[in-house]
């Protein structure tokens, strides 16, 4: 197992962190805000105990009098008379009754005194408030009532504080939150069952894929058949064939190159270790065996030469580097040059005409491309006729003319002469210059044609065209 399968990140891992991590957390806030919406509906249903037990209470206040006649309250209640209200024995409530000034007049004489302001609008039809209080250390949940009392000895408001602990309150918030709770646990499972389930289903076709392609054998380059892949998938399986033709094309093109090289290679190979033999064995003149021996040498340099460029053009063609802009003009008149003792040999009537062509290219491609063609032109041109060079610019395109003055080609030649080693001249070359130049053009988005120029029904020469595109800034 490799460092990047360690690393690799699970489609199941990904979709259960994505999916049950948001509802986890939901579930989590959900749950804290659940408990208190839990708890202030318990207050809503214990507080309607706590008024009624403090109604109880003021239904059982009278008023007397004291020494000096004046209106004093009375309660005739006892604690036990509180146990009705008491759910169960988990829950206490106390109780103090005060009086018209105040003053203690029954229940717990220890219960904090009230001093707050009763609320505006209330939800019930009684002057009550309810407040959360502490009691002999521990919480408590009070309502205040405010009684009017009425008898013969006078009337007035008797305040009436009634506590009860909250055990029960949090006991039942905490039963609507478990129950509520598991239901939401067992969501998250079946959440986490169904993308298990879903991504294994999901990815059954690419296991079945990889299995196809783990038993395929080591030559077999066929496109990858995968008719029961999702929609989804189809990207992938069609890219994955796109690789396996380009990888089946290069392999393709190996082999050839390895077969064309060993057979071009192996003649010139043979006629050198006969001449040699020969002038060890003295059947021919040392001069003369020297130079066979440097004609056989130089033409297995040339084969070897446009091997390698060959070579250079399909990785051109595969498009493994970017590409530099060129200047073809300058490129042109610089190949010209390094020419241009061949046509002086020849004694041509040379002509070169070029304006500025920035095209996206390597120099070597372009420069490859012009000497092939040009050396192509000086080799058919007879001695003393003319050979021309122009390059201009038509609309998006750099346009190279090179014109001989030479016999023209054959439709049979014409259909031929690209395919590599199909030389029109056994004498004049390997058969490899105008394949490579074909190449170099198609890489570059071109193409070359070689067209008879006919004048009065004559061939007078051809013309090799080449077609390239502008650069992209140029064209900007």
């Amino acid at each position: 197992m490799t460092r990047r399968s360690l690393g690799a990140s699970s489609l199941r891992r990904q979709l259960m962190v994505g999916i049950l991590l948001p509802v986890v957390l939901l579930i989590a806030f959900n749950t804290v805000s659940l408990y208190h919406q839990a708890l202030l509906a318990a207050d809503t249903a214990y507080d309607r105990t706590l008024l009624a037990t403090a109604k109880s209470i003021g239904e059982l206040l009278e008023i007397g009098s004291d020494e000096l006649g004046a209106p004093k309250l009375h309660a005739k209640l006892s604690y036990s008379a509180l146990e009705a209200f008491e759910a169960d024995n988990r829950s206490r409530i106390y109780y103090r009754v005060s009086g018209f000034a105040g003053e203690m007049v029954s229940g717990f004489e220890d219960l904090p005194t009230w001093r707050g302001k009763l609320p505006e609008q209330g939800p019930y039809a009684a002057l009550v408030t309810f407040y959360d209080a502490q009691f002999r250390g521990e919480p408590v949940r009070m309502a205040v009532l405010l009684q009017p009392v009425a008898g013969t000895a006078g009337q007035g408001m008797a305040t009436i504080q009634v506590a009860e602990t909250l055990e029960l309150r949090h006991t039942l918030a905490r039963q609507i939150l478990i129950a509520t709770v598991w239901r939401q646990v067992l969501l998250v499972l079946v959440i986490g069952v169904v993308v298990v389930v879903v991504v294994q289903r999901a990815t059954s076709p690419v296991r079945r894929l990889s299995q196809q392609l783990l038993e395929r054998s080591e030559g077999d380059l066929s496109p990858v058949l995968a008719p029961d892949a999702p929609r989804e998938w189809r990207p992938l399986v069609d890219a994955t064939n796109q690789v396996v033709e380009r990888l089946s094309q290069l392999l393709e093109y190996q082999k050839r190159f390895i077969r064309d090289a060993s057979h071009q290679l192996k003649t010139p190979l043979a006629v050198l270790k006969v001449q040699v033999q020969s002038a060890l064995h003295g059947d021919v003149e040392p001069m003369q065996a020297l130079s066979e021996i440097d004609q056989t040498v130089s033409r297995a340099t040339q084969v070897a030469n446009q091997m390698l460029a060959l070579a250079k053009v399909e990785q051109l063609r595969q498009g493994l580097e970017s590409l530099p802009t060129q200047d073809w003009a300058e490129l042109t008149r610089a190949v010209a040059l390094d020419l241009a003792p061949l046509i002086a040999e020849q004694q041509l009537d040379f002509d070169i005409v070029t304006e500025p062509a920035a095209v996206d290219s390597h120099a070597w491609a372009l420069r490859e491309l012009t000497r092939n063609l040009l050396h192509n032109a000086i080799l058919h041109t007879p001695a003393g006729g003319g050979l021309s060079i122009q390059l201009v610019r038509a609309e998006s395109q750099a346009v190279l003319t090179i014109a001989d003055s030479g016999p023209g080609l054959s439709a049979g030649q014409q259909a031929q002469l690209f395919l590599p080693f199909a030389a029109g001249s056994a004498s004049k070359g390997s058969g490899l210059g105008l394949a490579i130049c074909q190449g170099i053009a198609q890489s570059l988005g071109g193409a070359v044609a070689l067209e008879n120029r006919i004048r009065q029904g004559q061939i007078e020469g051809l013309d090799a065209v080449v077609r390239l595109p502008l650069s992209v800034s140029v064209q900007s």
